[in-house]
């Protein structure tokens, strides 16, 4: 109710401001977008806000830096510390800025305001109140920000950032001569001070250089216990000369006073272990978690590998924010105003620290199971390598044992790993295992057998060898993420492994569906879960599990019918039942689609007239289907005669109709790949899918309208252009300006045009027939002759004049004959439904045609066509070499097959009457 009064009260103030005076509108809108973006302030407006309203112009406050620098930052009344250490970080370049903070000084006193949701104004408007409590004037409170480290990571390194080593380095001498940063040896001192003489002076040691330094480095009250003298005098006997001298002070002071650069948070212990007393200070550094009383006396100690866990606790009465800490030492839940900063700063050092670890202890005991797997028992160290041969992501890492120096693959769930970047203790590694003793895991390991309860292998499938079973097994483990394999492994290669060796033995089939179910039994791995619905979902579609098997899939599939998979696996299934099975594994894209995801494969296929549309391509889609589902949506009269084809570097082939359409493009694509075609990335081939017209038999331009220009028109005029045809003059001249036409959209202005399209006008063959000019002239004239025709109506009318000539839709083939002596070396094939006719290149004179019914026998190679004319006995036989004699050869199986089949249907036609 609470909230909703708000929602409503926050929209009539948004309301009251745009009626606002001009100036003052975006002004206040922009300070409540502001306030709602970095929350609600504890302190009044300080004099500074006061002064910026009635201006309304931006605030500028100075931040001081530890190398003297100072920077001017424009701040508003809701800019918080990590604002202004952002703002900092981008305008000095600092790229390690991560615990940087500001810190407010105000008179002797100095204390950290953070980097984080703390409001720079709250600070300030503080200040202000106490200057005015001493008796001085809000406008003259003599505050400061300051921009210093605060806080290390445990992993802080150096060498990561100069500017940051800089800016530390000067805050450590600034801080050795304040006496904030005190050494327990007096030779740390020399040895300190000595290390900075040489970053600022090199080798020169001249008495006053050494002198500045002393200044910079020893305190008044160390100066006031020994003589500047003396330490001028130690500092220059170990006047240091090597280099990164910077990154040994910071080290030194990182690993000497770890509670100096520390964050501090005021708690009160709601439950967990007894402790001297409920209210305490929280110190955060990289060395672990300290408990403090006020005096600085410590309660407790955590070291990272000893924090479990860090969740935020909800509904706290009173106390306001509240945490809940695990770790081995008890259960703490602690309330405080900053207690959700610091559970969030907890867990990114426990995450950091856990992403870098070298160091693991082993939950369970793992046997070996061959060579890849690493074996170990409960609580031993496992030292990870990190070398990438195993995916993480998968559930793997490869790892030593400690004790049997032995290395190999590990499973993540039967180790943890600990936040620590040094050897663990044994106190820690044996606390380690038995608190994360019950940690579930859902990798099964590799056994022959069912998974069900009276289901055995033997009984399932026909004793398959083990060899075969292993060789389609392992990979479904690592397809699944359930058996260590190199990053880089190829989902096409495993999913190839796997289905392979059972589209070709009926027997491996079951013992895919059984693997698979036993993997995804009781696993509690998503993402092997995921992988194995995605095998089960291919399984489906290629091929079905037996009778005996078949209604333990059902069931197990039933069974889950809340997983996005079980429900197409299933209908997939009844589907595969009802037909062959596929005779080759998934073509790349079937697995694309469903590791996105997609039960529904889409594929795009290009027509002649270079547009391309989107079919849907189920599993189980024969050739024939998809045939009629793409004349159907083109809305052609009829499918007869269209074909798809196959595109690859160096073939272009038909399909054929009775074979399911991703056999075939495996086939193709994998035979393609074993000849050195084009391939993609990843090894993948190449390739376009085309629908076109393969037999030109019943066409008539000017019957099918969309066919004609789709398919006919582009598929016919390269013939054309090529010189294949014989054609008078005027039939040239009529054609070329029917082509003009199209050209140019019947834009009679293009006519000067004509010289520069002459060879998409007219036939190779006959350019230089006439000048260019007298091409012009006549192809002009017959233009001129066309009464407005259309592009459309215009590539018809070019169909219907090719269309008179015997040569209309056949397909061309220049070749070299050793048969016939009469003939040329080089002949012309052409291939249509009358048959083969040979032709002059030349003269284009017809030289022989032989009916399909004449010839006996065909046969061809990747360099000849052969044929037999005649019988097989008494025969003539026609030798020639060609690299396209798999398309004279397919193409004349075709038109037999064509013809074949109207005899039957004629035959049983006759049947059917004579009944």
């Amino acid at each position: 109710m609470l909230e909703h009064h708000f929602k409503y009260l926050f929209l009539y103030l948004q309301s009251f401001i745009r009626l606002a005076p001009s100036g003052y509108s975006s002004y206040c809108a922009d300070r409540l977008r502001r306030t709602v973006m970095n929350g609600t302030r504890e302190e009044p407006p300080s004099y500074l806000e006061l002064q910026a309203t009635k201006t309304k112009k931006p605030i500028v406050v100075t931040v001081m830096l530890m190398d003297n620098r100072s920077i001017n930052l424009p701040v508003d009344s809701a800019s918080t510390s990590k604002e202004i250490c952002q703002l900092i970080s981008n305008k000095i370049n600092l790229k390690d800025s991560f615990g940087f903070s500001i810190y407010v000084a105000l008179y002797a006193k100095v204390w950290a305001l953070g980097s984080g949701r703390e409001h720079v104004m709250d600070a300030i408007s503080r200040c202000e109140q106490d200057t005015k409590r001493r008796g001085g004037q809000e406008q003259h409170a003599p505050w400061r920000l300051i921009f210093r480290k605060e806080i290390f990571t445990p992993w802080h390194n150096c060498s990561d950032d100069k500017l940051s080593t800089d800016l530390i380095y000067k805050q450590i001498i600034h801080g050795l001569k304040s006496g904030e940063y005190q050494c327990q040896k007096e030779d740390d001192y020399v040895d300190l001070a000595a290390k900075h003489l040489y970053i600022q002076h090199g080798s020169d040691s001249r008495p006053e250089n050494v002198k500045d330094v002393v200044q910079d480095c020893i305190s008044n009250s160390l100066l006031e216990t020994k003589t500047e003298s003396n330490w001028v005098q130690m500092v220059s006997t170990a006047h240091a000369q090597t280099d990164s001298l910077k990154a040994e002070i910071v080290d030194y002071a990182r690993q000497k006073w770890p509670i100096f650069f520390s964050r501090f948070f005021e708690v009160a212990k709601l439950s967990g272990p007894p402790l001297p007393k409920s209210k305490f200070i929280v110190a955060i550094n990289w060395t672990g978690i300290t408990f403090l009383d006020e005096r600085e006396k410590r309660l407790a100690e955590l070291s990272f590998p000893e924090v479990m866990a860090v969740n935020a606790v909800r509904n706290v009465k009173k106390s306001g924010q509240a945490v809940s800490l695990m770790t081995l030492k008890g259960d703490f839940t602690l309330s405080g105003p900053s207690a959700a900063d610091m559970a969030e700063l907890i867990t990114m050092f426990v995450s950091g620290l856990t992403e870098r670890s070298q160091y693991a202890v082993a939950l369970k005991e793992v046997e070996k199971q061959d060579a890849t797997f690493l074996s170990f028992k409960k609580g031993e160290l496992i030292m990870l390598i990190k070398d990438n041969d195993f995916s993480q992501d998968h559930g793997w890492v490869k790892g030593q044992n400690d004790r049997t120096k032995q290395t190999g693959a590990v499973p993540i769930d039967a180790i943890t790993i600990l936040p620590t970047l040094s050897k663990p203790t044994n106190e820690v590694m044996v606390r380690s295992s038995q608190s994360n003793q019950n940690k579930q895991g859902g990798k099964q390991i590799l056994t022959n057998g069912m998974l069900q309860k009276g289901i055995s292998v033997t009984s399932a499938v026909q004793n398959p060898p083990l060899l075969a079973i292993l060789d389609c097994c392992v990979p479904i483990l690592k397809y699944m993420g359930d058996y260590p394999t190199k990053q880089q492994q190829n989902p096409l290669e495993l999913t190839d492994q796997i289905f392979s060796p059972a589209t070709k033995h009926d027997a491996l089939r079951d013992e895919i569906y059984c693997q698979i179910m036993k993997q995804m039994t009781n696993n509690n791995n998503r993402l092997s879960m995921e992988h194995g619905w995605q095998l089960m979902w291919l399984s489906c579609g290629l091929f079905p599990p037996s009778q005996p098997l078949l209604k333990h899939a059902q069931r197990f599939l039933e069974s889950r019918r809340r997983e996005p998979l079980a429900s197409d696996c299933l209908q997939r299934m009844q589907s595969s039942l009802r037909m062959e099975p596929r005779k080759l594994p998934p073509h790349h894209v079937e697995l694309d689609a469903i590791q996105q995801n997609s039960t529904q494969i889409r594929h795009k296929i290009h027509f002649p007239n270079d547009t391309d549309e989107i079919f849907e391509v189920a599993t189980n889609t024969r050739i024939k289907d998809l045939i009629l589902n793409i004349s159907r949506k083109l809305e052609l009269s009829s499918a007869d005669g269209f074909s798809i084809f196959v595109k690859t570097n160096d073939k272009f082939l038909s399909l054929n109709e009775t074979d399911y359409f991703f056999d075939s493009l495996r086939q193709i694509t994998d035979w393609s790949k074993s000849n050195d075609g084009g391939t993609l990335n990843g090894g993948l081939v190449n390739y376009t899918v085309f629908f076109m017209r393969k037999l030109w038999f019943n066409v008539i331009p000017g019957r099918d309208t969309k066919a004609d220009l789709i398919f006919h028109f582009p598929q016919e005029l390269p013939k054309y252009l090529r010189g294949y045809h014989v054609c008078t003059k005027e039939e040239m001249l009529k054609i070329a300006a029917l082509l003009f036409c199209i050209k140019v959209n019947n834009d009679k202005n293009q006519l000067v045009m004509i010289p520069k399209l002459l060879k998409e006008l007219v036939p190779t063959d006959q350019l230089k027939a006439m000048s260019e000019n007298e091409w012009k002239k006549n192809i002009t004239a017959s233009f001129n002759k066309q009464t407005g025709m259309t592009a459309d109506e215009a590539k018809v009318a070019f169909l219907k004049a090719v269309h008179r000539w015997p040569t209309f839709g056949c397909a061309f083939f220049d070749v070299k004959q050793t048969s016939e002596q009469k003939f040329p070396d080089i002949v012309r094939i052409a291939i249509s439904k009358q048959g083969l006719t040979i032709i002059h290149p030349k003269t284009k004179e017809t030289l022989a045609t032989h009916p399909f019914n004449r010839i006996a026998n065909w046969s061809s190679g990747s360099t000849y066509f052969h044929m037999t004319i005649g019988n097989l006995v008494n025969g003539s036989k026609f030798l020639c070499e060609t690299s396209l004699g798999y398309k004279m050869d397919d193409l004349i199986s075709s038109y037999v097959n064509m013809y074949l089949s109207d005899r039957k249907t004629v035959q049983t036609r006759n049947r059917r009457f004579d009944i």
